[in-house]
């Protein structure tokens, strides 16, 4: 004891007393370096924040961090606070300096006389100058660091005084409180005084009472053992010691303290805010968020630096989340398929002209392992958390159909398409030069069909062997090249002319316009979002808006919208996909009802093992997915496929029809998100106009 006496009383004269040159021991020298070599961190609020993001209607969808804070000004804290947390931790913090000396001698040998530590001498500056160095080291992953600030040695508590020291040079009375007041702990996870107001009292710091503030106050000498969620008892005790504390001081009077001791608090009152995805409402909605962050560079140079903004930067994200709509999506995918069934429900849906997405549903909605759970996003790509993509048949079509009419071929374009042709020895183009088929290739069309049938036919028909000739015809390069254009993403990553673990691009496969190639359900809802928006490409977005925890507005990822087609080609890719919707038509199941404009396209892959379907109007754009789980064990010895297949755990029948199995929750899906909007026309140039004449019976596929 008297050491410390000795080296203390030496850091006190050396820093406040004497010149420098009068110090005479290595400690006191070690206690003014320490003044003198103040981290920039002590004076800096860096402590980490929380994170949080809002749905479109500033409802709080959920928050990330590392430690549960919100940093509040001192003018946003309740006096009643203030007052309690300085009545039983400094009450002289405004009159002496970086140390009470008063006090840590009447609490030094009141311990010694206790043959223990019964009383805390330190300063509210000197508290927080150990919970900042324990905070810093916590962030910089330093455990040695976070060890060496809570020492009981001499060294330790010398450097401590001397950052103390220089810390009320740096910064005022004012200043060092309000940062004590967000960086101190009080226990159930919450950090700061807000967080802790939040979290037992559902309310702002600003609002604390005299009983809330006490209670609050008391808890940071020892937050475990007067958590009220651990002991409500020893909280309350604690409470009114703060209190009685407050009345010795003149801080309330007698009538106000017995109030506000015969108080109760009720432990289930306590509540914890949503840490990450996994509890919130729409846990993939939520998880496309974070992907968002972690995946773009300008938020840290690497992916631990992006993970720990998150946690610790203080971010408010506001995205343009419709919970109607995405509640209503999810309830499209839930009416045909389970969590528990043996197969996989997608449905998204995009906003033209903007790239905002509007739902992102799928059957099994819960993040977690337990049977119906799940922690991928079906929707994306493999880099941003989703599975191993999905063959999209039929609705590829679209882009051959796309890529056809701006390389300049017409509609009428005709050609002979029996049932099953042959197609070994037929030569195309790919982005690497000319190639021809050599293998035996001889697909088949599931439909009836006229033997001679034109684009137009051909789509509404969704003839296999017209496709690939027209592909053939329009060059597999430029087939890809618009695949990637208008914005459709091959799952395992990389793009349809480059696709990552393939030694060639798709552009080589004459089946390519069949759909073979695994993608993303979000990226095929895009490709027709581009068509709706008559040829411009936006990539998909989530994020509206962003600020830092100070406030100022973060750059958030951009659409890039640019055209990518020309408006004639995709006005006639529209009005030719009118007609796949109208009587007779594969897409006619899917119709929206409402008496909406709309064009879509149907989709089944070999084997039923995929239904799909695709569509827009002008002011929606969606595409639903049913397809097998291959990861079941509901397919162990029996051969896959969707088509004749009731579902065991919905009771659904599927007849392995992308208009009527996948058209069904494209329908009431897309109704539910075009409920407010006007029957709006599609725009047309001259060329497209005019070529939406029906007619026609039809098979689906």
């Amino acid at each position: 004891m008297f050491l410390v006496v000795s080296v203390i009383s030496g850091v006190l004269v050396a820093g406040l007393i004497v010149p420098y040159a009068a110090i005479a021991t290595a400690s006191a020298r070690a206690g003014v370096r320490a003044a003198e070599n103040l981290p920039e961190e002590l004076t800096v609020p860096a402590q980490g924040q929380r994170t949080t993001i809002y749905t479109a209607d500033g409802e709080v969808l959920t928050n990330f961090y590392a430690e549960n804070r919100v940093y509040k000004t001192l003018d946003e804290i309740s006096p009643t606070m203030i007052s309690a947390q300085l009545a039983i931790e400094d009450h002289r913090f405004y009159e002496h300096g970086a140390m009470d000396l008063q006090a840590f001698l009447r609490a030094l040998f009141s311990n010694a006389a206790a043959g223990g530590v019964t009383q805390g001498g330190s300063s509210i500056t000197q508290q927080y100058v150990k919970m900042a160095q324990i905070d810093i080291a916590t962030r910089n992953g330093d455990e040695e660091g976070v060890a060496r600030a809570q020492e009981t040695s001499v060294a330790r508590k010398v450097q401590e005084l001397g950052y103390a020291m220089g810390l009320e040079r740096e910064l005022t009375k004012d200043e060092i409180l309000e940062r004590y007041l967000n960086i101190a702990y009080y226990g159930s996870g919450a950090y700061g005084v807000e967080a802790a107001a939040q979290t037992y009292f559902d309310k702002s710091a600003a609002d604390l009472d005299l009983a809330e503030s006490a209670m609050l106050a008391g808890m940071v000498q020892n937050p475990t053992a007067t958590d009220p969620s651990n002991n409500v008892a020893a909280a309350l005790e604690r409470r009114d010691v703060v209190i009685n504390r407050m009345a010795e001081l003149g801080l309330v009077g007698s009538d106000e303290a017995q109030e506000a001791k015969d108080t109760d608090y009720n432990p289930d009152d306590i509540s914890r805010p949503q840490n990450n995805c996994a509890a919130a409402e729409f846990p993939f909605l939520c998880d496309y968020v974070r992907e968002t962050i972690l995946d773009d560079q300008r938020y840290g140079e690497t992916r631990e630096d992006r993970e720990n903004l998150l946690l610790r930067g203080g971010l408010q994200i506001h995205t343009q989340i419709d919970r109607e709509a995405q509640r209503e999506a999810e309830e499209a995918v839930a009416s045909m398929i389970a969590a528990e069934d043996p197969a996989i429900g997608v449905m998204t849906e995009i906003q033209p002209g903007t790239g905002l997405i509007l739902a992102m549903a799928q059957s099994r909605p819960e993040m977690g392992d337990d049977a119906g759970q799940t922690f991928y996003n079906y929707a994306v790509s493999q880099e941003m958390n989703g599975a191993e993509g999905y063959q999209m048949g039929s609705t590829f079509k679209a882009i051959t159909t796309a890529a056809a009419l701006e390389s300049g071929l017409p509609p009428s374009t005709a050609y002979d398409s029996p049932s099953r042709r042959p197609f070994q020895g037929d030569t195309y183009t790919t982005c690497d030069g000319p190639a021809t088929q050599v293998g035996e290739y001889s697909p088949a069309n599931s439909v009836s069909a006229p033997n001679r049938v034109d684009m137009r036919e051909g789509l509404r028909r969704s003839v296999n062997t017209y496709f690939i000739q027209l592909q053939n015809a329009t060059g597999g390069c430029n087939v890809a090249q618009m695949a990637d254009k208008l914005g459709l993403e091959y799952a395992p990553g990389g793009t349809l002319v480059d696709p990552a673990g393939r030694d060639y691009g798709f552009d080589h496969d004459m089946s390519m316009t069949l759909g073979v190639a695994e993608v993303t359900p979000l990226s095929v809802t895009n490709v027709y979002a581009t068509l709706a928006a008559r040829g411009v490409h936006c990539d998909p977005i989530i994020i509206e808006s962003m600020q830092d925890a100070n406030g100022d507005d973060v750059e958030i990822p951009s659409a890039n919208c640019e055209r990518v087609m020309s408006e004639a080609a995709a006005d006639e890719t529209t009005a030719l996909l009118q007609t796949v919707m109208q009587s007779g038509g594969t897409g006619q199941p899917a119709t929206i009802p409402g008496g909406y404009p709309q064009a879509g396209k149907t989709g089944t892959i070999d084997g039923n093992n995929a239904v799909w379907f695709a569509g827009y109007t002008p002011e929606v754009a969606g595409s639903a997915m049913i397809a097998v789980d291959k990861t079941n064990d509901y397919w162990a010895g029996r051969s896959t496929g969707l088509q004749g297949l009731t579902l065991p755990a919905s009771g659904t029948y599927l007849a392995g029809s992308g208009g009527g199995d996948a058209g069904r929750i494209y329908s009431a899906a897309m109704a539910a998100a075009l409920r407010d909007e006007p029957a709006t026309n599609f725009a047309r140039g001259p060329a497209a106009a005019g070529s939406t004449d029906d007619g026609g019976d039809e098979d689906d596929n």
